[in-house]
């Protein structure tokens, strides 16, 4: 077949190429702020997915392809969403929560333990899933994990 039939990779295909977001196949446990960012999410894919609807047919349609797949993981993820919100006594560190924490070296942190889209660490806030927050799960103060070195419960709150 000569080179001057062939069809050169278009804009559709690409669009047609674009890999689903990954959803976590751990529970979707979320706090009320969680819940909030999900539902805030899910109102801008719904939005970009209508506004990608409306552009003509000749516009590039990765748009749309991208608002769909968001479509689908934000829809995905409020629909698995378990609002989980921690008892209201206690020293305990469980989801929700927010644990002080002392380092080797002499470091304090502090983070929540939070939904694993609502994470952020550079924010203060880790997933319930991270390594250091399952080490910390069910401490109490005082008590010491170990997670790449050991780390100590200052409080928790």
């Amino acid at each position: 077949m000569a080179v001057a039939f062939t069809r050169e990779e278009d804009l559709e295909t690409r669009a047609s190429d674009l890999p689903d977001r990954p959803i976590s196949p751990h529970p979707n446990l979320v706090t009320q702020n969680g819940l909030d960012l999900i539902e805030q999410a899910l109102a801008e894919a719904r939005a970009a997915y209508a506004a990608a609807q409306t552009d003509s047919v000749s516009a590039d349609r990765t748009a749309m392809a991208r608002a769909t797949r968001d479509l689908r993981y934000w829809s995905a993820r409020r629909a698995s969403a378990q609002l989980t919100e921690p008892a209201a006594e206690g020293d305990t560190v469980q989801f929700g929560r927010t644990v002080d924490i002392e380092r080797e070296d002499g470091r304090r942190q502090s983070f929540r333990i939070v939904g694993e889209d609502e994470a952020d660490p550079a924010a203060g806030s880790i997933s319930y899933v991270s390594p250091l927050a399952r080490a910390l799960m069910g401490k109490s103060v005082g008590d010491v994990a170990s997670v790449a070195g050991e780390v100590e419960i200052i409080s928790v709150r």
